[in-house]
Order: structure tokens, then sequence, then C-alpha cells
């Protein structure tokens, strides 16, 4: 059994800690309910160095006014000004950071350019309310107008819409490089990869060595991300 001394001691240290975490800090509980955060964020933050980890009493975390206002910061950075947790991690380290002004005016000019397509859909849209006719499509009379100024239709001058995406049609495969794969097919090679194959004696003749290299030519065309 402990002894009163062992008990006194223990005792000592309870007031102590309770002591210390009442004279120079919160809890992450107590932290993260002043910004009406939950506590794993601020361990997100934390893992993804926005936030120091902050000093530990008896293992467990203490927050002080130091570290109050820099999760303050972190949420004016990552919240209220939707920066990128790597960046927000750049401008919370303040001092330590020789970049974090150039961080700042950097989003700052993606945020203004948000800000101008925000500003462009608002205006639209009101506009869009206030058209007279109830058939937008066949009766507005400012929809070609419209379509000219906030849409790529507008890089094509021909007035007949007809006309037009045909005439859009035909540039965008100009300027699309051409590949003669029926060449390369014909000789026996991918026309991805290059790789020689045997052609079938009957039946469809085979242009790609394999799936995979008839799925990489199908994401080019497309402009999709290679996978």
């Amino acid at each position: 059994m402990p002894n009163l001394t062992s008990i006194l001691f223990l005792q000592g240290n309870l007031m102590s800690n309770r002591h210390m975490w009442e004279t120079r800090g919160v809890t992450i509980a107590q932290a993260a309910a002043l910004y009406g955060l939950a506590p794993s964020t601020l361990r997100w933050w934390e893992s993804q160095r926005v936030l120091p980890e902050p000093p530990r009493v008896g293992g467990r975390r203490v927050y002080t006014e130091t570290e109050l206002r820099r999760i303050g910061l972190a949420y004016l950075c990552c919240v209220v000004g939707a920066m990128p947790l790597d960046q927000a991690s750049v401008v919370t380290e303040g001092s330590r950071s020789r970049h974090w002004h150039s961080t700042v005016r950097r989003h700052a000019g993606l945020v203004e350019e948000k800000i101008k397509q925000l500003r462009s859909a608002h205006e639209y849209l009101l506009h869009l309310l206030l058209c007279p006719d109830e058939d937008i499509v066949a009766d507005c009379p400012y929809l070609d107008d419209e379509l000219v100024k906030r849409t790529p239709r507008g890089l094509v001058g021909t007035p007949n819409l007809v006309a037009a995406a045909r005439s859009a049609r035909r540039k965008r495969d100009e300027k699309r490089p051409r590949r003669d794969e029926n060449a390369g097919a014909a000789a026996g090679r991918c026309a991805v990869c290059a790789s020689p194959f045997t052609q079938p004696a009957r039946g469809r003749r085979r242009t790609y060595c394999s799936r995979a290299c008839q799925q990489r030519r199908y994401r080019q065309r497309r402009g999709l991300p290679h996978s």
C-alpha cells in the first residue's frame, strides 16, 4: 500500500499540474471551442505543420495565449482566406519564414480573380432574371449577345450557331496534330508505344499492342490526365 508520503506527493503533483493548467493555458478541447473547431482539426493542422505542436503538461497539450493567437491566425488563413494548408503553414510560421508576404500576395491574386468570376456570374444571373420571355431558349432577344460575350462561342465570328459550331470544330481539328496510326498498324507496330505485334490472320486489324495503350490514346484524345 502507498504510504502517506507517496499520497501527499501525488496530491501535490495533481495540484501543481492543475495550477499550471489554470495559469498557463487551456486544453485542446477548449482551444478548439474558442474558434468553433473540432479538436481533430487542430491535430490535423499540427500534422500538416500549419500549427506547431504546443507544450505538454502531464502528456496533454497546453495552449497558451501565444498558441491561441496562432490558432486564430490559422483559422483566418485556412477558413476565412481559403488558403491551402501548405501556404497557410508559411504564414503561421510568422517571422521564422521569409516568404509569407509573397505567399499571401500570390493567394490574394487568386482570390481577386475568383471574385471577378463570381461577379460575372452574379451579373449574368441577375440579367437572366430580367429576361421578359418565358421561353428563354427560343425567344430571348439577348441570348445570342450573351453567348458571344460570355462563352467561347464568341471566338467564332459566324453569326449562325450551326455554322459557328462547324467552324469551331474545324479549327480545333486543324490545331490537333495528325498522326497516321494506320501506317504504324500496317507495319505491325503499336500507334502509341511503337512496340511490335502480330496482326491477326482474320478479323479486325489491330492498332494498339495492348488494352493499356488503347486506353492511353483515348485519354490523350479526351484531354484526360494519365492514370
